[in-house]
């Protein structure tokens, strides 16, 4: 399913579409979301309205429950909104959109064990571009995550953390205008993901990309962001916006160890509790 869906935004060419409003590249208008299970109706998100900057980096926090990886869902074009719009560069999302790719929290299921790295990085661009064009991409790719070494390595030799790099490389061979992550880092140890949190923001420095980051982790969604929402739910809805203006780039022992850093955690942690976490 997962290498499907990245093949279907493997689209080379870039949108013509300029980003919206005010630098903003994606703008949801008052989003809802219901479904029926079992014949019971079930709102999950309730009439959210959410910018995302050109080049941001955002992070969604909040507790289980709060709609937070559907919001990812419907961004992603995966799940089609019941009411409201999503719109991504001006255009009106109906699928998924081209720029646009989707990294999950389950990275064992989503590479595929019996291709290299290599190939793997390369699934969603094979028979759209020339050789030549997709080995520099998937060699840039590697280097960018620190794989380059394992090029010939099959997914099953490598630790979990190694493994995320593959896919969020495959995602990057890609070349997105938006990286859509789904606590990627959720299964790693403490050190693993510090290194892969600091692997993404310097992916960040040298691309632009923006991302929309999924996390339980408030240290995590500080560190990382410049823009913190805190969902609260269910059903979900925006209950506060942090604006986060750490000096960039950031250090682990640093920036985690600074004032800034303690206060935006503390508003942070009281937002999650005001709106019911825990």
């Amino acid at each position: 399913m997962t290498a499907r869906l990245m093949a279907e935004k493997s689209d080379d060419r870039t949108p013509e579409a300029a980003p919206t409003a005010a630098g903003n590249i994606y703008e949801c208008d008052g989003v809802s979301l219901e479904l029926f299970p079992h014949g019971q109706r079930r709102l999950i998100i309730d009439r959210l309205s959410l910018a995302v900057r050109a080049g941001e980096f955002l992070t969604i926090v909040g507790s289980s429950g709060t709609g937070k990886s559907t919001l990812l869902r419907l961004l992603g074009g995966l799940v089609p909104a019941s009411s409201g719009t999503i719109r991504f560069r001006g255009s009106v999302v109906t699928g998924a959109p081209s720029g646009v790719v989707v990294v999950f929290q389950d990275y064992s299921n989503a590479l595929l064990q019996w291709r290299s790295v290599a190939r793997n990085v390369a699934l969603g661009i094979e028979g759209k571009l020339g050789r030549a064009e997709v080995e520099a991409r998937v060699r840039q790719a590697l280097q960018m995550v620190g794989l380059e070494k394992n090029a010939s390595d099959h997914p099953w030799q490598l630790s979990g953390g190694m493994q995320q790099r593959v896919q969020i490389a495959r995602a990057l061979a890609l070349k997105p205008q938006v990286m859509l992550m789904d606590e990627p880092f959720g299964a790693l140890d403490a050190m693993t993901k510090a290194t892969l949190q600091d692997e993404v923001l310097k992916v960040h420095g040298q691309t632009g990309t923006s991302f929309v980051f999924i996390t339980h982790d408030i240290e995590e969604a500080v560190y990382l962001g410049d823009r913190a929402v805190v969902l609260a739910g269910p059903p979900g809805r925006i209950h506060k916006t942090v604006e986060i203006t750490l000096p960039r780039p950031r250090d682990q022992i640093r920036t985690r160890q600074s004032p800034e850093f303690l206060q935006y955690r503390a508003d942070i942690h009281a937002a999650v509790l005001s709106a019911g976490g825990h």
